[in-house]
């Protein structure tokens, strides 16, 4: 189960630096079996406005969480992916490239997931919410969670403590009822709809495109991935008339699409990047 991860470090361009960093590993690293060098890496992350100290904290964090791997090739230090940061790399580049941010398809079917926890289980109750909500769930009323579309919650519910407890059921809602209304309940639907009014503002102009385009693509992709993680795609005959996601989207890629051949020449001069079975000396403990 991909788990949602602590976001620290704001840099000067707005962005956290673990996110960006997220960002980097994800699209030149991911499905690669390399390597690459921290050096690069920092220096990568400077041009984005992350400093120093944030990028090798947010190393170390990653490390120190089962993230990352690190190692040593003479005098230089690289980290490399584990299977725990591959599946949420991978999780995000399903969001971003397959899924999108509109559900325009949706069939009318509803995942309904219920639980009671003893009042003693305040840890265990938590780790369920905080996962629930990452999975796009929520809440109706006490244990009562919702989400549209058929889903499937093993990995939702994979390691979590009383998940026996849980049940889980798929249903359709009643005719009369009045679904936008429950959406609302649910969801924080004008807080969805801001994040995605506040992306088609920062890029919009001109202005919101000034550096390389290896440091402004990973900045788009990064934001654009922290907009999309926080909507669970609700349906859309169910939204505003004036959603905003899908216009969002269209600015989004086509942006990407703009950027992408300068930035991919730029991130293979600029990153150091090893087949993940290079001779290596002991682990590092320094960056």
């Amino acid at each position: 189960m991909t788990s949602a991860i602590d976001l620290h470090d704001e840099s000067a361009s707005g962005v956290k630096a673990q996110s960006v960093l997220l960002t980097v590993l994800g699209r030149y690293v991911l499905g690669r079996d390399v390597l690459v060098g921290t050096s690069s890496i920092l220096d990568v992350l400077t041009s984005v406005g992350v400093g120093e100290h944030a990028t090798r904290s947010a190393l170390d964090r990653m490390v120190k969480r089962g993230l990352l791997t690190k190692c040593r090739n003479g005098r230089r230090s690289y980290v490399g992916l584990t299977s725990r940061a591959e599946a949420i790399l991978q999780d995000g580049h399903v969001r971003i490239w397959r899924t999108g941010a509109v559900e325009s398809g949706w069939d009318g079917t509803w995942t309904l997931l219920s639980f009671s926890f003893p009042d003693s289980w305040q840890k265990q109750r938590h780790e369920l919410r905080a996962r629930l909500q990452w999975a796009g769930f929520g809440s109706l009323q006490g244990g009562l969670w919702v989400s549209p579309s058929t889903r499937d919650v093993t990995d939702v519910l994979d390691g979590v403590e009383g998940s026996d407890k849980v049940r889980v059921f798929y249903s359709r809602a009643e005719s009369g009822m009045d679904v936008p209304a429950m959406l609302c309940d649910a969801w924080d639907i004008a807080g969805i709809a801001d994040r995605y009014a506040q992306f088609l503002d920062r890029w919009n102009g001109p202005g919101s495109r000034a550096g390389g385009a290896l440091a402004t693509q990973l900045v788009l992709v990064t934001e654009w991935l922290e907009v999309i993680r926080q909507d669970p795609r609700l349906p859309l005959e169910h939204l505003p008339a004036d959603w905003p996601a899908a216009p969002a989207q269209r600015l989004f890629r086509a942006l990407h699409d703009q950027l992408d051949p300068v930035a991919r020449v730029e991130a293979g001069e600029r990153l150091d990047l090893r087949t993940a079975n290079m001779a290596v000396h002991e682990p590092s403990s320094e960056y």
